[in-house]
């Protein structure tokens, strides 16, 4: 159930609750003072992602909604369609928007990725962004924490090929897929996308410092897409004293 106050019009905190500043546009957040919190990976792919004005966008797996946010509040005259299995996390999503004003731009819908398509339907978005659970089903180290859990994918029993697969069923032709996700797995998430019939056409290397090994990848497909893959500079997000790099403090909306 929502905890959204209609009746006052104020959007209600939980004692567990916390708001916080993105630092960008005035937005705010409602994060768990302890538990799931979004992280960088996902701040990474909301500037990754070239949103236009007018395009309708579907994040799977939105979490505590912070890509929706970003996007929508840079971007005029779009929807933002936010999908999380976690009615904690969508409920929580929900009040964030609420908050910042973006009722109009932003739904979240609590459902399995895999019924997206029951809510927008089928390939009528231009464009999909997702953070998805990078663990395998049944494998990996669990948490204590349950959403931390379901978000990792060690619990919710949908593995990267069903998690592209359903991600597919919600672009239309010619539309685009944005992803971050653990370097290591770059191959396997590769494989997934073609499954659905998504081409990788561009590709960002996330590094923390230019000497170290990528700890993420930042991938963007077009459906039915032609062969040919774009791979710009990497991201480097620290520099020799281990502070933000110029970059990151730009991402950040942080002042130089």
């Amino acid at each position: 159930m929502s905890k959204l106050n209609e009746r006052s019009g104020k959007t209600d905190i939980l004692e567990d609750e916390v708001i916080e500043d993105l630092q960008r546009e005035g937005l705010r957040i409602i994060q768990k003072k302890t538990g799931f919190r979004f992280c960088t990976d996902s701040v990474l792919l909301a500037d990754f992602c070239k949103i236009r004005p007018g395009e309708r966008v579907a994040d799977m797996g939105t979490g505590s909604g912070v890509i929706p946010l970003l996007i929508a509040a840079r971007t005029e005259d779009i929807r933002v369609y936010g999908f999380e299995l976690q009615a904690g996390l969508s409920d929580m999503a929900a009040r964030s928007v609420h908050l910042n004003g973006l009722d109009r731009k932003i739904q979240i819908h609590c459902c399995d990725v895999r019924e997206a398509t029951k809510y927008i339907g089928s390939e009528q978005a231009d464009v999909v962004v997702t953070n998805p659970p990078y663990l395998q089903p049944g494998k990996g180290l669990e948490s204590p924490d349950e959403s931390k859990n379901l978000a990792r994918g060690a619990r919710n029993g949908c593995a990267i090929e069903t998690w592209m697969e359903a991600c597919g069923k919600l672009i239309r032709n010619g539309g685009r897929l944005c992803v971050v996700f653990p370097a290591t797995q770059l191959l396997l998430l590769c494989d997934a996308m073609r499954l659905a019939k998504v081409e990788p056409k561009r590709m960002r290397l996330v590094l923390s410092r230019p000497d170290k090994e990528p700890k993420l990848v930042l991938l963007e497909g077009r459906k039915r897409g032609n062969p040919g893959l774009q791979i710009l500079p990497p991201l480097i997000t620290h520099d020799e004293r281990g502070e933000f790099s110029a970059e990151m403090k730009k991402i950040y909306g942080e002042k130089e």
